[in-house]
């Protein structure tokens, strides 16, 4: 089966208040070095992948560099490192190929970088369609500069196009978000992601909400409710515009979903390069159904060469690895087609907590399939913790 590449570029122009990503702002030197040492990983993978138990292939489908915000990089280090995957890879020649860029970075000169590299998909870090929003978390662009690199990734050929966005941002309101919600549709973008704003330790913002500060505008940040009705708003808007939701967070025109994130949700084999990169791969061992390994997650560890932290996938875990991920997708999960991977007992085991969650209204079942209801997307979680067999062992 054909692998995906995610290459991790940790580079800002500026460290976004929500942000909890492995990325940050840094000096323009670090670059050259880092870019050496993926480029030197990538033409590594076959070693790694046998130290790790993995079997390796060379056909790639589809490549995704993210961030941070990889166009930061000059366009001759973008290139090294599109050259350094072609050249250790069989890249398809249909493969979807995505790079995130921030809005106000996509320069004539990264445009035609990313032309001469392939690049046949941009996701935007958007966010927000109103300025005061997006300048309260500290992104660097207004409105006018996301709809100027739309119309020139467009003349340049770049058809295919994501939008983030964020509900529950410092200053949003009911009134505000249906407009960012109505400028993402106008623009006629084939794809939209939407995130709840995400309140834990390991961000700025999420600090100071848990605290109870008003740094970084946390005091303007919507109650739980109100991100929670924006969420469900967007929904019914983007089904509306033809935008069909196919993930809990994730919309799309026919055709247009992210071929490289479906792999993360149906366990496809996928390969990743950079700080707290991770890899799945199938397992070389047959008593092991695949192996996991992440790069360390600071820049100054991962550049000194620090090993990777490799976690084994019994057949056990990978079969709750695929309620929880398949759960998240909107058709959800094909029983029958569980039970011929991993036996009809295993899948007998599920019955229960399937049962549990019909009744709870948070899941239902159509003969051999079982998906998320609306309320089940909103909690998630508590769905997938039904699914966890705690059967990982660390190595």
């Amino acid at each position: 089966m054909p692998l995906g590449i995610y290459i991790s570029v940790p580079f800002c122009r500026t460290k976004c208040s929500y942000c909890n990503f492995a990325s940050d702002v840094f000096s323009r030197a670090v670059f050259e070095r880092y870019v050496d040492r993926v480029c030197a990983d990538i033409g590594k993978a076959p070693q790694f992948a046998a130290e790790m138990g993995g079997q390796f292939e060379r056909a790639v489908d589809s490549i995704y560099l993210g961030g941070g915000t990889p166009t930061v990089l000059e366009a001759g280090q973008l290139e090294r490192i599109f050259d350094s995957v072609r050249t250790q890879f069989e890249v398809q020649p249909a493969a979807e190929v995505t790079v995130e860029c921030a809005p106000g970075t996509l320069t004539p000169v990264v445009v035609e970088s990313l032309m001469r590299c392939g690049v046949n998909r941009v996701s935007l870090g958007v966010q927000s369609f109103v300025d005061q929003e997006a300048a309260a978390v500290g992104r660097l662009h207004k409105r006018a500069t996301v709809l100027d690199d739309i119309a020139r990734l467009r003349t340049a050929g770049i058809a295919n196009i994501n939008i983030d966005l964020i509900s529950g941002l410092p200053h949003q309101t009911a009134e505000s978000w249906e407009f960012t919600l109505a400028e993402a549709v106008a623009t006629g973008v084939g794809h939209v992601s939407v995130y709840m704003l995400e309140v834990d330790e390991d961000s700025r913002l999420g600090r100071e909400l848990l605290a109870g500060g008003t740094h970084y505008h946390a005091h303007f940040v919507p109650d739980e409710e109100a991100v929670t009705d924006f969420y469900m708003e967007a929904c019914e808007r983007l089904a509306s515009a033809g935008i069909a939701q196919y993930e809990i967070s994730n919309f799309a025109h026919e055709g247009f979903e992210s071929r490289h994130n479906l792999k993360y949700w149906t366990r496809q084999p996928y390969f990743g390069f950079g700080v707290d990169a991770h890899s799945m791969l199938a397992s070389a061992a047959p008593d092991i159904e695949a192996v996991r390994f992440a790069a360390a997650d600071s820049l100054d560890r991962y550049v000194s060469g620090a090993s990777m932290q490799r976690t084994v996938v019994s057949y056990r875990a990978a079969l709750e690895e695929s309620f929880f991920l398949g759960l998240r997708l909107t058709p959800g999960v094909n029983l029958q087609e569980l039970a011929a991977r991993f036996g009809e007992d295993a899948v007998q085991n599920a019955r229960a907590p399937i049962t549990e969650l019909v009744e709870g209204g948070l899941i239902e079942q159509h003969e051999d399939s079982v998906c998320l209801t609306s309320r089940g997307r909103l909690l998630s979680n508590e769905v997938f913790e039904r699914f966890i067999l705690a059967d990982e062992v660390v190595r």
